[in-house]
């Protein structure tokens, strides 16, 4: 289950600089999954081993001074209810503005743990003038300095303390999540494979805070489905989908074994798409790629074909995926993506014996050995899978500094050819013999 912490507050007061000392992060923009939304920041974090995802609400800029308060007030109104902590940070050489009231006043209705976070305070006469933040009256202030980190330990401190708890209970299924953007037909999926025998359904409310598990146990399948699709509460304020989105993507991504990419087969597959998937593949979760919609292209005997192309051409390298063509409003392959997922489950959690490993492999490896390297050769000797929650191999040999990418390539495709691991990421390492 993902804690997230939401970093608020007006322009400039430092959200990025603590965003990206929290993560660890020199960089300003996160480069790792840029364009899941516009210039937004989220990464993961740290602190007394819990690990939670950070999010800087920052970042939208927009020409008319109103329009871009109004943008920050939406991204205050979704991190209400979506984070499980929040941030709310000041700038102590400004004193209180009239957009800090008006953030406070939205966090002082809120039902979440929120700290106030006194930024620039480098210096004792800076700490004197904080005293003025409680007159937002949100209770304890933190005085910090982001840029030299001072102060941020007693703050993670207190902000961990505010986390759901960790244990969840555990049933063994599979658990499933239906991922993508806005409108591409997640909750008419969900409402085709639970329909109308609505008695065999149980929902699990209260894992996490709002997203809801649903027991699936008809037709020989078993598993939980995590609903992350229109289950947020209208609000007064119109929201921003894009950063709402993101938000339960994130939680969904976390808590799942595998995810099932919905794309909508109209206006294929953009960069945000793309992005979702490069998360779930640094989580190493299962993915299937489901291209909604399929009903309303015009087809002919390659159109099929060409549209997998296309979509494997976004995602190189990682290609070994089922790419289903569905049309939830005609049920059409509605359970066959069903059952690609619970295939590429069971390929999530394979064991290969060590024996079988090396028979296949070691042969394969004296055919094709590693290039030489300023006259070095290096000898792959033994292969091990190591135990994970997704497969990971160790390849022992005499010189692994010497190993490059695109043989790293060609072992884990020879892997995927040998043993089955479609649509799940394979880690490899070569260690010291």
């Amino acid at each position: 289950m993902s804690n997230i912490v939401a970093i608020v507050g007006r322009p400039n007061v430092g959200k990025s600089t603590l965003y990206n000392r929290l993560t660890e992060s020199r960089k300003a923009i996160v480069d790792d999954f840029s364009g899941v939304t516009r210039d937004r920041h989220y990464g993961h974090a740290e602190w007394v081993n819990r690990t939670f995802t950070v999010i800087d609400t920052g970042g939208y800029v927009a020409n008319s001074e109103d329009v871009f308060e109004a943008a920050i007030r939406e991204q205050v109104v979704i991190a209400i209810e979506e984070a499980t902590v929040i941030l709310f940070m000041v700038d102590v050489t400004t004193g209180i503005t009239d957009l800090d009231d008006e953030i406070a006043a939205l966090l002082r209705r809120s039902k979440k743990p929120v700290h106030v976070v006194v930024n620039k305070v480098d210096n004792t006469a800076r700490y004197d003038e904080t005293c003025i933040f409680y007159a937002l009256g949100l209770g304890e202030i933190f005085p910090i300095s982001s840029m030299t980190g001072s102060g941020t330990g007693e703050l993670l401190d207190e902000v961990i303390k505010g986390f759901d708890d960790e244990e969840v209970e555990e049933n063994g299924l599979p658990k499933f999540a239906i991922v993508g953007r806005p409108n591409v037909g997640k909750s008419s999926l969900i409402n085709s494979l639970i329909g109308q025998d609505r008695n065999i359904v149980t929902p699990i409310a209260g894992t996490t805070r709002d997203s809801i598990h649903i027991h699936y146990n008809q037709f020989g399948h078993n598993f939980m489905l995590i609903d992350t699709a229109g289950l947020r509460k209208k609000t007064k304020v119109h929201e921003n989908i894009e950063f709402y989105s993101v938000m339960r993507t994130i939680k969904a991504l976390e808590e799942a074994d595998v995810v099932l990419l919905m794309i909508d087969a109209v206006e294929g597959m953009e960069s945000q798409d793309v992005n979702i998937f490069h998360l779930a593949e640094k989580n190493k979760k299962g993915i299937v790629i489901l291209v909604n919609k399929w009903d309303l292209i015009e087809k002919n005997n390659k159109t099929t074909k060409v549209f997998e192309e296309q979509i494997k051409q976004k995602l190189a390298p990682f290609t070994d995926l089922p790419i289903i063509f569905t049309s939830v409003t005609e049920k059409q392959r509605i359970f066959k993506a069903i059952e690609a997922a619970t295939k590429v489950y069971e390929n999530r959690k394979k064991k290969i014996p060590t024996s079988k490993l090396n028979d296949v492999m070691l042969p394969l490896i004296e055919s094709f050995p590693p290039p030489s390297l300023k006259g070095k050769f290096v000898k792959i000797k033994y292969v091990t899978q190591i135990t994970g929650t997704a497969p990971m191999f160790a390849f022992f040999c005499n010189l692994p500094q010497y190993i490059k990418e695109p043989y790293k390539r060609f072992i884990e495709n020879k892997l995927r050819e040998n043993f089955d691991f479609e649509g799940v990421p394979v880690q490899i390492f070569f260690r010291q013999k």
